[in-house]
């Protein structure tokens, strides 16, 4: 049963404090080792902007800045022969990212894909030195092709296109090129052959329970095609797991075998090393696990230790002896540490901070459980302020995606508002990842009006556990999760005392009119086709019920942001200050869809934290 909003009296302010430094707390992520093991390039906001910097694995060389002032760095790569870095930058924290090319000492920097501001380039591989295959979207159609880029010319050929291909691996003699195809949700990998640009499906069409692939690399001797897909199976038995697929003259043959699978767990990434084993990466109820694999018969060989619990990102030195990989917890922000999955040597931190200045501060959730108003089990994390007991103010956080997840890492804007005496729960409700294919689809499409009500009844766990306060429980989401949030305050305004959505859609029609086209294309099966189904698309967009909304509301957004198209917040604030809705928006310059800046995001974090304080 859904407890209403109460009348509440006055209610004596909570002292903030100065702002806490955990707002401001910077990290290092996406390593990419050299092929001599002995660098490291990766990124790091610690100037207060992601930067791209190379240091010694051994610690002993200090690391230095590599990247021009100004640029936004979003990944890296080394060339295999080490003469060079390729990264993508974000233009003015635009999504429509572009290629760069610098030396590991910082010189020769230049841009060789992506001038064109429309166009949108997505990482991919180096197939030699001098060469680099690609993804790039046009900017003027729904398709992304797989192109070849001279990085040292600029000369860019295109190998395959339709549709949205994404690149995965290519083969040892560089004849095949390994990419994801599809929507989301309903990806399948391709082979693609670089003289022709035929394509050809990794998985034969008629493959049981129609298996989606989202990763694919060649095995070491070249004889297969290993895939991480969704297997199938009903809800909760259709996890990520690894699939080996023979090659034969033609490509690859067959269905393929199950290598690697696990009833509780997805796989979320692995590495192939020479020696005959795979490095396997499951995601466990939200924690990660690292273990190491023989690929003959998926046999475990040994468990790796993991300093923190999320490992979101590594890189695999040649001879498979080295791991960095990137790491986070609900007090550490994102670091890279030195692990040795075959041998007793501890874990070492080589790049981010240990913590920061106020770690003892900050709290360690718990996984709260809990089941829907149809009896689909749902989990999510709890943060209790420190010495608080039975019912709270409390905030209730959506994640992005829908196919995000939340995790117990390290969350500077939740940290903040737990800092200031209130509760959070992150709940993970219907759609999102990490719990099998059947549980991250279960919202697409028409099925999306009846995913709301994971909503109500997380409302009334929190409310029925003694964990929240009736009358005093907020919402707050980034992306979907902001609009998820306008879902909530207009659907059942009686439960929520305030609002704070940064880069949500407030309208899917004009979210479909505004975004990138490949971004519009890639979305049709997760929220319905913006033409044959823009009926439902109005009756499950908040802008059309807005008049419900009796909740004071924070709308943030980056003003460079063409993912949701910051026009979706500006429409929301105009509409709500015309009813006289007590409603502010906060447009951040120069952001786009994530907020990276340092300053932009401890703004973000006391905003956020100042608005709940006041209305909870």
């Amino acid at each position: 049963m859904a407890v209403p909003l109460t009348e509440l009296g006055p209610v004596a302010p909570t002292h903030l404090g100065r702002p806490t430094p955990v707002t401001s707390a910077s990290g290092a992520w996406g390593p990419a080792l050299s092929p001599d093991g002995r660098q490291v390039a990766y990124v790091t906001d610690r100037s207060g902007l992601p930067r791209l910097e190379v240091a010694s694995v051994d610690g002993r060389v200090p690391p230095e800045v590599v990247s021009p002032p100004g640029q936004e760095v979003v990944s890296v790569a080394w060339s295999p022969d080490g003469a060079e870095l390729a990264y993508l930058v974000s233009p003015g924290g635009s999504i429509c990212a572009e290629l760069h090319v610098v030396r590991p000492d910082g010189t020769g920097a230049r841009l060789v894909a992506g001038a064109d501001p429309r166009a949108a380039v997505f990482a991919g591989s180096w197939i030699g030195p001098g060469e680099y295959v690609c993804t790039i979207a046009p900017g003027d159609g729904p398709g992304a092709d797989v192109v070849l880029v001279d990085v040292r010319t600029g000369r860019l050929r295109t190998l395959a296109t339709g549709g949205f291909l994404a690149v995965c691996a290519v083969s040892a003699d560089r004849r095949t090129v390994l990419a994801r195809r599809g929507t989301r949700g309903y990806r399948h990998v391709v082979a693609v052959d670089v003289a022709t640009g035929h394509q050809r499906r990794v998985l034969r069409t008629d493959a049981p329970g129609g298996v989606a692939s989202e990763d694919g690399r060649f095995t070491p001797d070249g004889r297969a095609v290993l895939l991480r897909a969704s297997l199938p199976g009903p809800l909760f038995a259709d996890r990520a797991g690894l699939v080996e697929v023979p090659l034969g003259p033609d490509g690859p043959v067959g269905e393929g075998r199950t290598v690697l699978y696990r009833a509780d767990a997805d796989l979320d990434a692995y590495a192939l090393r020479s020696d005959g084993t795979v490095l396997a990466l499951w995601n466990v109820d939200g924690i990660s696990e690292l273990t190491v694999h023989a690929i003959a018969d998926g046999a475990l060989l040994r468990a790796v230790p993991l300093p923190d619990p999320v490992l979101l990102g590594w890189s695999l030195s040649a001879d498979g002896g080295t791991l960095v990989a990137e790491l986070t917890g609900p007090r550490t922000p994102r670091a890279l540490w030195r692990l040795e999955p075959d041998g007793p040597a501890p874990a070492r931190r080589l790049a981010g901070n240990p913590a920061p200045p106020d770690g003892h501060r900050l709290v360690t959730p718990v996984r709260h459980d809990y089941l829907a108003a149809d009896g689909l089990p749902l989990s999510g994390w709890l943060y209790v302020p420190p010495g608080v007991r039975g019912p709270n103010r409390t905030v209730i956080s959506f994640h992005g995606g829908p196919e995000g997840e939340e995790r117990p890492l390290f969350t500077p804007v939740v940290q903040r508002l737990v800092a200031a005496g209130l509760t959070v729960f992150a709940p993970n409700v219907r759609g999102s990842g990490g719990r099998g294919r059947a549980f991250m689809t279960a919202d697409d499409g028409a099925a999306r009006a009846a995913s709301f009500e994971d909503v109500r009844a997380t409302v009334d766990e929190l409310v029925t556990a003694g964990i929240a306060a009736p009358g005093r429980i907020g919402a707050h989401g980034w992306s979907y999760g902001g609009y998820l949030t306008l879902v909530a305050l207009t659907r059942w305004p009686q439960l929520f005392a305030a609002g704070a959505t940064l880069a949500g859609m407030s309208d899917l029609r004009t979210f479909f009119a505004g975004t990138e086209p490949w971004m519009a294309a890639a979305s049709v099966t997760e929220y319905g086709d913006p033409v044959a189904d823009r009926e439902m698309l109005a009756e499950i967009s908040p802008m059309t019920a807005l008049d419900r909304l009796t909740a004071p509301l924070l709308l943030v957004h980056g003003d460079r942001d063409t993912n949701v198209p910051v026009a979706e917040s500006v429409q929301a604030h105009h509409e709500l200050v015309a009813r006289g809705a007590r409603c502010e928006l906060l447009l951040l310059p120069g952001e786009g869809h994530t907020i990276v800046g340092r300053d932009h995001l401890v703004v973000l974090g006391e905003r956020v934290t100042a608005w709940f304080d006041r209305w909870l």
